[in-house]
């Protein structure tokens, strides 16, 4: 069974992305792992290359800086990286630079694909979310962070990345049919100091809006001295597992602390609902899927 990863990275130092970790997470499941660099000027590519590993396949691009309309560039960014894939690959494995795979769902990876790998009909398979959130000590558990998302995919089949690079579909438009498999993505995005995370918002806020408005949004910004306020979410929850061995030696580097009260929510009433019969009946009310679950 052939395997590829995949990703795409821009300016990961200065973002500060987990991405070495994302991929040495990936390279024990694959033969090659393709990486699409795009054109950055804090030292990225040289990052990448830092790994020096024969299964890294660096593909250097350039961003299109003029797409401001949903994150669109992001998902062409990872089509580049798709589209590196070897078309005899049985399975492509995707993860985005702060997402990290752990160990202990290899296993379950390799019986997924391994399960799927002569079913057809089986466009990609399914892998469930812990996102963590201001320190690596916590977890957002309220309905607005999806649950579930497709990372495993069949190159060959038209298969593309979907809006901001979130999910992928299928020609022309269609939802993939996927598999649920035992294993989990962790995803690191929202775990930075508060300074670090509102420039991270800046940075990204480029991706979805004109110059003219992230200009007045950063001055309305630096008016307010404001840094990222990580007391608004609406509900947390202290994360009592194990981070993947890729991840431990950043995690003991962590230089800042910050306290939630698992007990504070901030839930507005149709949340509640959600929960409520999520607890109860295990089905989860209006819930985004970007994909077909088959049974």
């Amino acid at each position: 069974m052939k395997v590829v990863g995949f990703s795409f990275v821009r300016n990961a130092v200065r973002n500060d992305y987990p991405v070495l970790e994302s991929l040495r997470s990936l390279l024990p499941l694959c033969e090659e792992v393709v990486v699409a660099v795009g054109n950055s000027d804090d030292g990225t590519l040289a990052l990448i290359q830092s790994l020096n590993s024969p299964k890294i396949r660096i593909v250097e691009t350039v961003w299109d800086d003029t797409l401001r309309e949903g994150g669109r560039v992001l998902a062409l960014e990872t089509d580049k990286a798709l589209a590196a894939v070897a078309p005899d690959t049985d399975w492509a494995i995707y993860l985005q630079a702060d997402e990290v795979l752990h160990e202990q769902d290899y296993p379950a990876i390799r019986a997924g694909m391994a399960r799927w790998r002569d079913s057809p009909e089986v466009d990609g398979l399914l892998l469930s979310y812990t996102h963590f959130y201001a320190t690596y000590d916590y977890v957002a558990d309220s309905p607005h962070w999806y649950r579930r998302e497709i990372r495993i995919v069949r190159p060959g089949r038209g298969i593309y990345s979907y809006r901001d690079a979130q999910g992928f579909r299928k020609p022309i438009n269609k939802k993939l049919d996927v598999k649920l498999i035992d294993a989990r993505v962790y995803h690191y995005g929202s775990v930075k100091q508060p300074a670090a995370m509102r420039h991270k918002n800046e940075t990204f806020g480029r991706l979805w809006h004109s110059d003219e408005y992230m200009q007045a949004h950063i001055a309305a910004q630096k008016l307010s001295n404001e840094e990222f306020d990580y007391s608004q979410i609406d509900s947390l929850q202290p994360f009592t597992g194990t981070h993947p061995a890729t991840m431990h030696d950043r995690i003991a580097q962590q230089n800042w602390q910050y306290s939630h009260d698992p007990r504070r929510n901030r839930y507005k009433f149709k949340d509640r609902i959600r929960r409520i019969v999520a607890r109860l009946t295990g089905y989860h009310l209006w819930e985004y899927r970007n994909y077909k679950l088959l049974s």
